[in-house]
C-alpha cells in the first residue's frame, strides 16, 4: 500500500480533530473507531474479509503500513477468524496517539505543548494541512447531499463517523439533523464498513458478549430458567495491544 493515499484511520482522526481547540471529538469512542477503521482498511487492501460477524485473514502479505501490518500480523496469529466486536472492544495501548504522532511526522498536524491547571502537561494538535480535512469532509457532504451511492471508502468513513458519534461534531444543531440522519443511512453502502460500524456501536452499548446459545436441558428436579434468562457471557477474547512509540509518552489532550 503506497503512502500517497491516506488510510481510513488517518481520515477518521482528521475528521474528529477540532481545528479550534486542537482536541479530538468523542475521544473514547474514537479509539474504537480507529480500531474498526484499521479492519476496513485491511479489507479494502484485500488482506482480510468478513466471515459472518467475524474477520478472517485471506492474504497475510504486508501492506507497507507499519501500524496496519502490526494489526494484520496479530490477526493472522489468532489462526481462526476473530469476532469484530471482540477485536474492536479489546484493550489496546495508545492507538489514537499512534496516529496523531504519525500525522505529526507527515506534517499534517503540529503539536502544541501546554499545561492543564498550570501543572499537568498537555499536548494539543493543530491541523497544518486544512485543505486535506476540508476535502475529506467534502466527500461526506457530497454523499449526503446528492444521495448517489458513495465509493466503498467514503461509505465506510461515513459509517465509522456515525458509529463513533461524530455526526453532531460534523453537522451540529437542529439544522444538521437531516444531515446526521443521512450520514447514518450511508452505513448500508459498504458491507465491511457496516459490519465494523455496528461492532463499534455494540461495544459502546456493552454488547460484546458472545451470541446467545440454546440453554442446556435443566437437570431433573430443577426448574429450567425462564425465557428472559441469558447465558453467562463468554469473556472477550484477548485482543493484542498496539505498539508503543517513543513520542507516545505525551498525553494528547481530550
Amino acid at each position: 500500500m503506497g503512502r500517497s493515499r491516506r488510510t481510513l484511520p488517518e481520515e477518521l482522526l482528521l475528521l474528529a480533530l477540532d481545528p479550534t481547540t486542537g482536541t479530538t471529538a468523542q475521544p473514547q469512542s474514537l479509539d474504537l473507531g480507529l480500531a474498526g477503521a484499521q479492519l476496513v482498511e485491511l479489507a479494502l487492501a484485500g488482506r482480510i474479509a468478513p466471515d459472518g460477524d467475524r474477520i478472517a485473514v485471506v492474504a497475510p502479505r504486508p501492506t507497507g503500513d507499519p501500524t496496519l501490518d502490526c494489526a494484520l500480523e496479530l490477526l493472522r496469529r489468532r489462526g481462526a477468524p476473530v469476532r469484530a466486536v471482540n477485536w474492536i472492544g479489546g484493550p489496546r495501548l495508545g492507538l489514537r496517539q499512534t496516529y496523531l504522532s504519525h500525522l505529526e511526522r507527515c506534517g499534517m498536524v503540529h503539536a502544541v505543548e501546554g499545561q492543564m491547571c498550570g501543572v499537568l502537561p498537555t499536548t494539543r494538535y493543530q491541523a497544518t494541512e486544512t485543505a486535506i480535512s476540508r476535502e475529506i469532509k467534502a466527500r461526506l457532504d457530497s454523499a449526503i447531499r446528492t444521495g448517489v451511492p458513495p465509493d466503498p471508502r467514503t461509505a465506510a468513513l461515513a459509517a465509522l463517523a456515525h458509529a463513533v458519534g461524530l455526526g453532531k461534531h460534523l453537522y451540529p444543531g437542529n439544522e444538521g439533523r437531516s444531515s446526521r440522519s443521512r450520514l447514518r443511512d450511508l452505513i448500508r453502502h459498504d458491507p465491511m464498513g457496516g459490519l465494523v460500524a455496528h461492532a463499534v456501536m455494540d461495544v459502546q452499548n456493552g454488547a460484546a458478549a458472545q451470541p446467545r446459545r440454546a440453554p442446556a436441558p435443566a437437570p431433573a428436579g430443577r426448574q429450567a430458567a425462564g425465557p428472559g434468562a441469558r447465558p453467562a457471557p463468554e469473556p472477550a477474547r484477548g485482543v493484542p495491544a498496539q505498539p508503543r512509540h517513543g513520542s507516545m509518552a505525551r498525553a494528547a489532550a481530550h
